[in-house]
């Protein structure tokens, strides 16, 4: 028998399950390389549409995991040594996180699981696991790769809209039962004409970019290689080989790329003066791609015209984080890639992955970030080992 451990988020505080406003969802499938993705043999344990990624959801996985004699333990009681994190971990043959709710996988946590096989990212980003003690432990590391990546680029439009707009203090204004019209638009711009700048293009980021077309923005990108000349030319990209060129006269920057040694704070102090005044700062990508406390310098300074993302450290923020009271932001909790319609598609790529590691079946390369002890799948195109 092994120990399956799992931790999500807490239920909703009004209770599970709650009312949802829709009867059903789309079937939107998600593809790798071209090809859609594997989906699992056998029923799901739940129904599309339903909230599966909180501690009452268990991802739908308990008749499964149960079924074939393994214990299942689900928590999002994941913080300090006391926790049932901490408790369950030395057991645990199998780990499942999310990164909306991350159960830090640190070098000193894996030397505590000496029964750890398979540490299982329900979603995509696997920062939270300390990938070089992984591959020395000679754990799996896996990701359900591709399966919200649509949901974290509509966030991240929305971001960007709702920033440039002031949308958000407009709609503060209305609910608090006042028509302050000016103090609504002293801030307000369209977004038509100004320049956009995606720092990494990979599945998110172009989705992005994609979506961004439509509005007339004027398409940058930054990453290590240029995208194909005909995706360049049908969005009408201009490729930058350095950060610096491409943030030293764009209007909107937004950060879509994974977080390892060399892009931890690649925004910082010396980033954020290089800006135009007025520049607004979106991260979707991981917390600390930034210097959390120069971002609320350049907030208050007016350097940056206004932060949004939905990217923390650590998950959950302390109530102290500056980041909820800085002026002109834009936070929201971790909640970009966990919509009803992505928990669908990342809870059924967790029990393929599940189903392939209990069968001995080879995972879906795309899936993989640590195997072997080394960088695999999409891994070896998108962390390092530091």
């Amino acid at each position: 028998m092994s120990t399956v451990l799992c931790v999500l988020y807490p239920d909703p505080q009004s209770g599970y399950p709650p009312v949802y406003a829709r009867d059903e969802i789309p079937d939107v499938p998600w593809y790798l390389n071209g090809r859609q993705a594997p989906r699992p043999q056998g029923p799901l344990g739940f129904k599309p549409g339903e909230l599966v990624g909180c501690v009452s959801g268990e991802l739908g996985l308990r008749d499964y995991v149960e079924g074939l004699g393994h214990r299942f333990i689900v928590t999002s009681d994941k913080d300090g040594e006391q926790s049932e994190f901490e408790k369950y971990l030395p057991e645990a043959e199998v780990v499942i996180s999310q990164p909306f709710w991350p159960a830090y996988l640190t070098k000193e946590r894996i030397a505590k699981a000496p029964n750890l096989k398979l540490a299982l990212t329900a979603g995509i980003g696997s920062d939270h696991v300390d990938l070089k003690a992984a591959a020395e432990a000679h754990i799996t590391v896996a990701e359900v790769t591709g399966s919200n990546s649509v949901s974290v680029a509509e966030h991240t439009v929305m971001m960007v809209l709702s920033q440039v707009r002031n949308y958000l203090p407009a709609h503060g204004i209305s609910t608090n039962g006042v028509w302050n019209i000016a103090d609504c638009v002293e801030r307000g711009y369209d977004v038509q004409g100004m320049k956009y700048g995606a720092v990494g293009a990979g599945r998110i980021g172009l989705a992005v970019l994609q979506r961004l077309k439509p509005f007339g923005m004027e398409l940058h990108y930054h990453q290590r290689h240029p995208l194909d000349a005909e995706t360049e030319k049908e969005l009408g990209l201009t490729y930058h080989p350095d950060l610096e060129s491409m943030i030293r006269d764009i209007d909107v920057v937004s950060l879509q790329i994974p977080l390892y040694p060399s892009t931890e704070n690649m925004l910082n102090t010396e980033a954020f003066n290089m800006m135009k005044r007025g520049t607004y700062v979106i991260n979707c990508g991981r917390a600390k791609l930034v210097d959390r406390d120069a971002v609320v310098d350049a907030l208050r300074s007016g350097q940056i015209a206004g932060y949004a993302g939905d990217v923390w450290f650590p998950e959950p923020a302390p109530l102290d984080h500056p980041w909820r009271t800085m002026p002109f932001n834009g936070m929201t909790p971790h909640i970009s890639g966990t919509t009803l319609s992505a928990q669908a598609r990342y809870a059924a790529g967790t029990l393929d992955i599940l189903q392939c590691y209990f069968e001995r079946r080879p995972v879906c390369e795309e899936y993989l970030v640590v195997d072997g002890g080394n960088l695999a799948g999409v891994g070896a195109q998108s962390y390092e080992l530091g």
